[in-house]
């Protein structure tokens, strides 16, 4: 099955801003919030350890109240078939978000299986960590460059941890990339000018507590990053 990539965001007046992803939604006030706010993608998360986790009903809630050209975004953890068709079945997604430790087979494999387009997350610390990015590069739609999660981390992302930016510093890869990790209104706007980051990522920082998001800190975030 053919992969078409929906990149979101509708309003032709910021085509050439910075695109940005609004993770870990879980009320419809936030989806009312980030659509409101001008984000391209909405995030669902579905690991159970995050406070930011959905049950499928939930999700499928959420993402029907999704205005058109706000792009679905299902988080997921070296999920298995029976998960990803389990999702798939009952949550009108657009795009899968890989954030395990998934290889480039499996994410070529999900791929293929489920004809959406698939964002992987790769996680830098160092310089050693950035041939991943050119191995997923062949394989996935998309990429998502963020913060390595520390070896005792419960999450895999979401850590609100950054990591030096000057690392990609004018790198590029042959697919569209989001950076993410530590972003919030205070320094998003120095991310893009360093990265050349076209697309931003956040998650706890635009909350006031860990999952609950605050529509201030969402307006203020998606202004700093589309004025970037």
């Amino acid at each position: 099955m053919p992969v078409r990539l929906v990149m979101g965001g509708a309003d032709p007046a910021r085509q050439g801003a910075t695109r940005v992803k609004i993770c870990g939604l879980t009320t419809p006030a936030d989806v009312d919030t980030v659509a409101q706010a001008g984000a391209a993608y909405a995030g669902f998360v579905f690991f159970p350890r995050s406070p930011r986790n959905l049950s499928i009903p939930q999700a499928r809630d959420l993402a029907v109240l999704a205005p058109i050209g706000l792009a679905k975004v299902a988080l997921v953890v070296d999920a298995d078939d029976a998960l990803l068709d389990a999702i798939l079945a009952q949550v009108p997604i657009d795009i899968l978000q890989l954030h395990g430790k998934e290889s480039p087979a499996r994410v070529a494999e999900i791929r293929t299986r489920h004809g959406l387009p698939v964002m992987k997350a790769v996680g830098v610390a160092s310089e050693a960590d950035l041939p991943a990015l050119d191995s997923y590069s062949s394989v996935a739609d998309m990429l998502l460059v963020d913060a390595k999660a520390p070896k005792d981390a419960v999450l895999p992302g979401g850590n609100g941890l950054a990591f030096d930016w000057r690392l990609i510093a004018g790198r590029r890869w042959t697919r569209p990339w989001m950076l993410a990790g530590g972003l919030t209104a205070a320094n998003v706007a120095q991310a893009v000018r360093l990265t050349g980051a076209r697309q931003v990522d956040v998650s706890s920082g635009v909350e006031s507590a860990p999952g609950v998001k605050d529509a201030a800190l969402i307006a203020a975030f998606v202004q700093a990053a589309v004025a970037a």
